[in-house]
């Protein structure tokens, strides 16, 4: 029997679809790897091969995909196109696997194809059976790994959920944190923004822990007309949130389209609430990023003493 080892980029939809991956490959007993937490190198290495006009996240994704070449038979690269009438994604997930392979075309690297477009019949189950095929599987023990999989992501996001909820109702200044997955989950872009809020006392809530049937249905009370399933999902969380929170920051990666329309949706629609918008580039130094949260922070606890009565 021959082995194989998959490789999945710790960059994009990983950080959606982790558990459901990882735990179908383990069940079917098939070795991967991830690659590590983005770091400088990393980012260095996507820069060089993405086009100047590609958002930060993008780069970072092509960075960790030359980082498993030559470290397993197969690199998955998910293409996701729509989820049918729940609405669209940003072109990025749409030509990801495209790109990728143009990019890396002289590096002989096996793209493990993994295709969502509801709207043409190829549904979430259908992309993990064609997975198990290309890796020798029998039909029904990829429908069991799936089956297995998907109880195994229902749990984890049940158990993210109730932690939130306990942090919801701690008596400290509360602080909403509305970027995606990819973004708020990645080392190098969402993590620091979390740990300089967690070193000043204060709570971090992450919009995109929101339970995302709830978040999609609170979503039209701020606008009904966004096409993109992701944002759609952030902005009802902000719906959800937003009177058991002190503040609300807007992350987003450099040049990012539907986050700077959509951001710019939420700062003109939800006035009851301070919000900062911070935009991530690739740049060296987070003192200017740092200067902005401690402002933001500042002008919070001010007010939240002044409506306690303590100033």
């Amino acid at each position: 029997m021959i082995l194989v080892k998959i490789g999945i980029p710790r960059a994009l939809l990983y950080y959606k679809y982790s558990y459901l991956w990882e735990t179908f490959f383990e069940e079917l007993g098939i070795e991967y790897i991830v690659s590590p937490d983005t770091n400088k190198e990393i980012i260095n290495k996507g820069m060089t091969y993405a086009i100047d006009e590609a958002c930060l996240s993008s780069k970072i994704y092509l960075g960790h995909v030359e980082w498993l070449i030559d470290k397993c038979d197969y690199i998955l690269v998910p293409r996701v196109s729509n989820y049918g009438s729940a609405g669209t994604v940003c072109t990025k997930f749409q030509a990801i696997y495209d790109i990728v392979k143009n990019t890396f075309r002289d590096r002989n690297i096996n793209i493990l194809y993994y295709n969502i477009d509801v709207k043409s019949a190829d549904f979430e189950v259908r992309a993990f059976l064609k997975m198990g095929k290309v890796l020798n599987k029998r039909k029904s023990q990829c429908m069991r790994a799936y089956l297995i999989a998907k109880q195994a992501e229902k749990t984890a996001k049940i158990m993210d959920e109730k932690y939130q909820e306990q942090l919801l109702n701690e008596n400290k200044i509360k602080i909403l944190l509305i970027a995606h997955h990819y973004n708020i989950n990645d080392k190098y872009i969402g993590a620091p923004i979390i740990d300089y809020i967690r070193d000043t006392g204060a709570v971090p809530i992450i919009g995109d822990i929101a339970n995302k049937k709830e978040a999609i249905e609170k979503s039209y009370e701020i606008t009904e007309t966004l096409p993109w399933e992701y944002n759609k999902e952030l902005i009802g969380s902000i719906a959800m949130y937003k009177d058991r929170v002190d503040g609300i920051i807007l992350i987003s990666s450099f040049n990012c389209g539907p986050d700077s329309l959509v951001n710019e949706i939420i700062i003109r629609r939800v006035k009851d609430k301070p919000i900062l918008n911070l935009i991530v580039d690739g740049q060296e130094g987070s003192a200017g990023m740092e200067t902005r949260l401690e402002s933001f922070l500042d002008i919070i606890k001010f007010k939240k003493d002044d409506y306690s009565g303590i100033i």
